[in-house]
């Protein structure tokens, strides 16, 4: 990726993949099923929306529950920080910093991975000396889909893992080393999965929700230990298939606030989901949100504690 960025040395790439590797909250243990859509209905639960423009500005907006869901705070983080067009961004993590908030993440543009990262003065105003990036040694042009699961309890040491799906099916999963990532698990099948996103971590296991082509939803459930056998369950039949993106938040105790964008329709949809417990899990829909969504990527700003607790 040839990115409006500084380019780091290779031994700062380990810092920069470690700095991801950050503070998870435990989860907690309560009714998700009733809290969720309390909750979200009431407007307790946000999402801080973030995506990449054609220009290569980061956008950032937040997403309100309630019903109907508002859309405000929209605003140019970053502007032109990527000369190539993005195509797929893990969340980009926030933590503070000296002069503000630090934010960090892994994109793909064309084939090549990058991390990038940069600090907003006073939270708001971009530094353009703090633009930092490096471009991984190998190529992921056949990868469609990414995310990334960091986790921490206590004191216990950090856990971290990045998840791509690549074009034929096959769902691998990624450990940092200098310079790249290398594969630690590999599994077939996941051909007709369309988009995906983390719902669940837990030093045990990390769970995605995932639609397919043919409209159906499910999690995919997997474990931490190697080698890598996910644990796929439905929760839906059918009705998912216009959406090309989901992107997830903690919503309630248990639960989870699932925004699904549909590129065609340049439209987004919200959804309050219960903890996930197979077909019995509680989706409430909460209604289109207002506004275009046009952008060619999207993500979410997260906290280094960033919580998923929906499985």
């Amino acid at each position: 990726m040839r990115s409006k960025q500084k380019l780091v040395r290779r031994g700062s790439v380990v810092l920069s993949a470690a700095a991801l590797l950050a503070v998870g909250l435990a989860p907690g243990a309560a009714d998700a099923e009733t809290t969720t859509a309390g909750e979200a209905s009431a407007g307790w639960c946000t999402m801080e929306l973030g995506s990449v423009t054609a220009g290569g500005d980061h956008r950032s907006q937040r997403i309100t529950a309630g019903s109907p869901p508002t859309r405000t705070n929209d605003h140019v983080v970053a502007r032109g920080l990527f000369s190539d067009p993005v195509r797929l961004s893990t969340s980009m993590s926030t933590s503070p910093d000296p002069e503000g908030v630090y934010v960090g993440g892994i994109v793909i543009s064309g084939a090549a991975m990058s991390y990038t990262g940069y600090t907003l003065v006073g939270g708001r105003v971009l530094d353009p000396d703090s633009i930092r990036g490096e471009t991984y040694f190998s190529q992921y042009g056949d990868i469609v889909a990414l995310d990334k699961a960091l986790y921490r309890e206590g004191n216990s040491v950090p856990r971290g893992a990045l998840y791509g799906l690549r074009d034929d099916g096959v769902l691998l999963r990624w450990k940092s080393i200098p310079g790249d990532w290398q594969v630690t698990g590999a599994s077939p099948g996941f051909a007709p999965v369309k988009a995906m996103t983390l719902i669940s971590k837990t030093r045990y296991y990390d769970t995605f929700l995932a639609n397919t082509q043919r409209g159906a939803l499910y999690t995919i459930h997997i474990p931490t230990a190697s080698p890598m056998k996910p644990v796929v369950k439905r929760v839906r039949e059918r009705t998912w298939q216009g959406f090309e993106l989901l992107l997830a938040s903690k919503c309630g105790n248990n639960g989870t606030l699932l925004l699904g964008i549909d590129k065609d329709t340049k439209t987004a949809h919200l959804y309050a989901v219960g903890h996930a417990n197979g077909t019995a899990t509680v989706i409430q829909g909460l209604g289109k949100v207002p506004g275009t969504f046009n952008d060619p990527t999207y993500f979410r700003f997260a906290p280094l504690n960033d919580p998923h607790v929906g499985e």
